[in-house]
């Protein structure tokens, strides 16, 4: 009987210890696989890739202990475990993003599939339940058999001069299928921008494909799996080619400043396996068929797109059309850069806007509000008879009479134009150009339009909104929400300055510090490391870099503030996403470029040359678009030496990581005599003011670490009385002293001034704009009253720190570690704010901040993704005045106690949702 009893115990423990290991498995999961930071990501430019993922828990304090990958050859074979390619086994590591694949070499064409599970202290997750997937593009240039194919010419109805008017070229390609299909994939090259059929049908849902480049340099291509749009028998694929900035918008036209490449062109490669393992491959060369002679008559980015519905090419892109009368294109020259393939998302309709007016402006015309500043095209319905000819215009605002204000547009036609072929109700929108606009000109249309027969289609990169950010004071809701909508306008497979002017280009100042903000609100990390290759690219071979690049524009002006943006960038890349690729690829051309500006510029560790100074200060009359006055702007070799040295700082850091003991060394030695130059040249002994004491000729030396320690109080209260005396408490900062303004103001202690010029809506602040009418961010803090030469309603560049600041500082989320391993959660209290709730999408997964003051107690709602950990800065006196979820916190349960810093308790907590309460609460009011 003992013995009978001490068996069912033992069953008892067994079946308790099963359901305890099988709740252990089921509290921890696996998502958001990602290769390359991509998902499913087909014909990658690397044999190598990265692998992420993201671990799920209810539990708090969950860390991986462990990871195996599997990664196979087939589906099935991954479903049964088969790691044919990789199988790593159980791995010690904690790691979860950015692990190397090393299992056996890949080669073009390689198809992966993989799964992953990990080990963590809460138990061992499941296998990922959603099989991952890569295939590798083409690795090497003898992958490609495809010919480049194009036509070297305009036809009668086009114009090869300043106003460009070149038509789409039509191609198409009848094939057959001979057997069953097994695989088939398609690799284009579509120069500027293509659309791709396979009998009749759209591949993929991008626009405006592919990313740019400077096609002298690099060329990239997409890959599509299209075995479910080949069928066996007859088949045409067909594509058409728009300009892009391939055909330039301005060709013929300062042949000095405008980089051009010629006619558009086209490199296809479509291979199939049959189910034989037999293979078949349709390559572009001078056996298709193109015509020019279709309904797109014109596509020019700066002055739109005319569609001529009445020579509409019915069938062309499906068998048994009758091409005969088409033309044989030519065997073209390729345009000269490396063929890689796109590692950024493409560019997607990713929004819609319904328009919220349409008024009778005279006769025949009417004036459509969009209600919102945006990027992208509408997209009409009309109905009416043939030849009857609607036209689109675009702008961002009005006259005063009602009528399209374009004097800011400059030489930019933004024009749409669509003819009617007649019958039923025809649906139409741009597809190979874009605009910036918020209310549209509409006239000819058959009858009197309504906001039904019009949607607006917002048009930027694919990639996810990581961030959620709002407070209690709707003023700085509706500033983010501006800055949200022109940061994601200008997206276009690079970062363009603006949207709807005759410009559009990605120059280098305007996203040095912004970049940070931004990639606390999109996920954009793969476009600013493809950018940094365009950067790259464009380097001369003495080192010098441009202000823009690609360098559509011939703009090497040397300067250190824009091609600055090189480094500043890759260092921002590491920072929040733990990417450290781009410092490893870039450091050599870093490096080459400092040199190349210390050799020509650098005289008595001085860097003497400089191009724009503080770009765009708000000036003293509320025409200018810049200051005249002096006292305004700051000194061009203070600007220059002041970030000299931050370049320098962070290529030390940069040797560091890489491991590189000489040029930590060189860097250093440089920083300090630079800095000791410095101070000796700009720095008043008596007064310990720089220069001429402006707020940006401060804040950098003291933001960059170049002030001496002692003089570190002095130098910021410099900075405090400039702005709260002098410029009454409102900006007095351009582009460069507005990039470091924000943070810098609450580091040394003042995030009250920050706040009020965050809040402030007279001029000049963000809030002035918004005052005004704006929903995007302006060009000018003027932009109400500036002259039209440099004055876009849509622009980032004023933006500065501002966004980062909302999420680090008022939201309390910055990265301590890269990647956001560990997070610091320390927000900033100022008098005026009693919430901010914010999120982030950090590569490990969701953190908020949710924190509200009331009736002298502080609620902050904390969540902290599995794998990572925080530091918290909660403003209380002490450890013992803090509840969590209602109860008290012992030091034994889990919390680490890290002590009081300036009247705050610091504690570290570990991943999962919290809920603490601050009942002792110190208000810093």
């Amino acid at each position: 009987m003992i013995k009978r009893s001490f068996h069912i115990v033992l069953l008892v423990i067994g079946i308790f210890s099963c359901f305890m290991c099988n709740s252990a498995v089921a509290a921890v999961g696996i998502s958001n696989l990602r290769c390359e930071m991509l998902y499913n990501p087909q014909g990658i430019s690397t044999a190598r890739p990265r692998l992420s993922w993201q671990i799920t828990s209810d539990q708090r304090n969950t860390v991986q202990t462990a990871y195996e990958i599997i990664v196979a050859s087939s589906k099935q074979k991954l479903t049964r475990n088969e790691g044919d390619l990789w199988d790593s086994r159980k791995t010690i590591s904690d790691k979860s993003i950015m692990v190397n694949y090393a299992g056996k070499p890949l080669i073009s064409r390689s198809q992966c599939y993989w799964k992953v599970r990990v080990w963590t202290n809460k138990g061992i997750s499941e296998w990922s339940n959603q099989p991952a997937n890569w295939s590798v593009g083409l690795l090497t240039p003898s992958d490609w058999q495809a010919k480049w194919i194009g036509y070297e010419h305009g036809f009668p109805w086009d114009s090869v001069s300043k106003f460009s008017r070149l038509s789409a070229r039509y191609y198409r390609k009848q094939f057959q299928a001979t057997q069953s299909i097994k695989k088939a994939t398609v690799y284009i090259v579509g120069l500027g921008h293509y659309e791709l059929y396979i009998n009749g049908k759209t591949i993929g849902d991008q626009v405006l494909a592919e990313a740019p480049t400077d096609y002298t340099q690099s060329v990239l291509y997409n890959t599509f799996d299209v075995t479910a749009d080949i069928q066996r028998g007859d088949n045409v694929i067909g594509t058409v080619l728009g300009n892009g900035r391939f055909f330039t918008m301005r060709p013929k036209y300062k042949p000095k400043k405008i980089k051009e490449f010629g006619f558009p062109r086209l490199l296809l490669q479509l291979e199939i396996t049959y189910q034989d393992g037999s293979k078949k491959t349709i390559i572009s060369d001078d056996s298709w068929k193109f015509t020019a002679d279709g309904p797109i008559r014109t596509n020019n980015e700066y002055d739109g797109e005319e569609y001529d519905a009445t020579k509409e090419l019915i069938g062309w892109n499906k068998t048994g059309y009758d091409d005969n009368n088409w033309l044989k294109p030519e065997l073209v020259e390729a345009p000269g850069g490396k063929i890689e393939a796109q590692m950024d998302a493409p560019i997607k309709i990713m929004d819609t806007v319904k328009p919220i007016n349409i008024v009778q402006l005279k006769p025949g015309t009417w004036i459509m509000d969009m209600g919102q500043d945006m990027a992208g095209w509408v997209q009409m319905k009309v109905k009416g008879n043939r030849g009857d000819k609607v036209t689109l215009c675009y702008a961002e605002t009005l006259k005063p009479d009602g009528d399209l204000y374009t004097a800011n547009l400059r030489d930019a036609k933004a024009t749409d134009v669509y003819i009617l072929k007649g019958g039923d109700e025809e649906t139409w929108h741009p597809v190979f150009v874009y605009h910036g606009f918020r209310y549209v000109e509409i006239t000819g249309y058959p009858g009197a339009p309504t906001i039904s027969d019009f949607i607006g289609q917002v048009v930027y990169d694919d990639m996810a909104n990581t961030g959620q950010f709002e407070t209690s004071n709707t003023l700085i809701n509706q500033i983010y929400h501006n800055a949200y909508w022109g940061i994601r306008s200008d997206y276009k497979g690079m970062p363009v300055d603006c949207p709807q002017r005759n410009e559009r280009m990605p120059w280098l100042g305007d996203r040095a510090t912004g970049s940070l903000g931004e990639s606390f609100v999109f996920d954009n990390e793969n476009l600013y490391a493809k950018w940094l290759d365009d950067i790259e690219q464009s380097q001369k071979p003495d080192g010098s870099i441009p202000d823009v690049a690609p360098a559509y524009w011939n703009y090497y002006s040397d300067n250190m503030t824009w091609p600055g943006t090189y480094i500043l960038i890759a260092d921002m890349l590491y920072n929040q996403f733990a990417d450290k690729a781009p410092i490893e690829k870039h450091y050599a051309s870093m490096k080459k470029w400092l040199g190349y500006m210390r050799q020509k510029y650098d005289k008595n560790n001085l860097m003497t040359k400089d191009k724009y100074g503080d770009w765009c200060v708000p000036p003293e009359s509320p025409e200018l678009i810049h200051s005249r006055d002096s006292s305004r702007n700051t000194n061009g070799e203070l600007i220059a030496t002041a970030y000299y040295y931050r370049m320098l700082y962070l290529m030390q850091h940069f040797a560091v990581l890489l491991n590189k003991p000489a040029d930590v060394q060189l860097f250093s030695t440089l920083a300090l005599e630079a800095k000791n130059a410095f101070n000796h040249k700009f720095l008043n002994k008596k007064t310990l003011r720089y220069d001429n004491n402006t707020v940006t000729a401060n804040l950098l030396p003291l933001y960059f670490g170049m002030v001496p320690d002692a003089d570190k109080k002095v130098v910021f209260n410099n900075i405090v009385n400039k702005i709260t005396i002098d410029a009454k408490s409102h900006i007095s900062t351009g582009v460069i002293g507005t990039q470091w303004l924000m943070r810098g103001l609450t580091d040394f202690g003042r995030p009250d001034i920050a706040y009020h010029i965050a809040a402030n809506d007279d001029y000049p602040s963000w809030g002035y704009m918004v005052k005004r009418g704006a929903t995007t961010i302006w060009e000018l803090w003027n932009g109400d009253t500036a002259a039209p030469a440099m004055n876009s309603r849509n622009h980032v560049m004023l933006l500065g720190d501002l966004i980062a600041w909302f999420y680090q500082d008022l939201g309390g989320v910055k990265a301590d570690e890269p990647g956001f391993k560990t997070i610091i959660m320390k927000p900033a209290e100022v008098a005026g704010l009693d919430s901010v709730s914010a999120s982030y999408q950090t590569p490990y997964g969701l953190v908020k901040s949710n924190w509200r003051r009331h009736d002298k107690q502080f609620d902050w709602v904390i969540t902290i993704p599995p794998n990572s950990k925080a530091v918290v800065y909660l403003p209380v006196n002490s450890f013992s005045g803090i509840r969590e979820g209602g109860k008290r916190i012992p030091a034994a349960s889990g919390f680490k106690y890290l002590g009081q810093d300036k009247g705050e308790a610091k504690i570290e907590i570990g991943s999962g949702d919290y809920h603490f309460a601050a009942s002792n609460y110190l208000s810093k009011e």
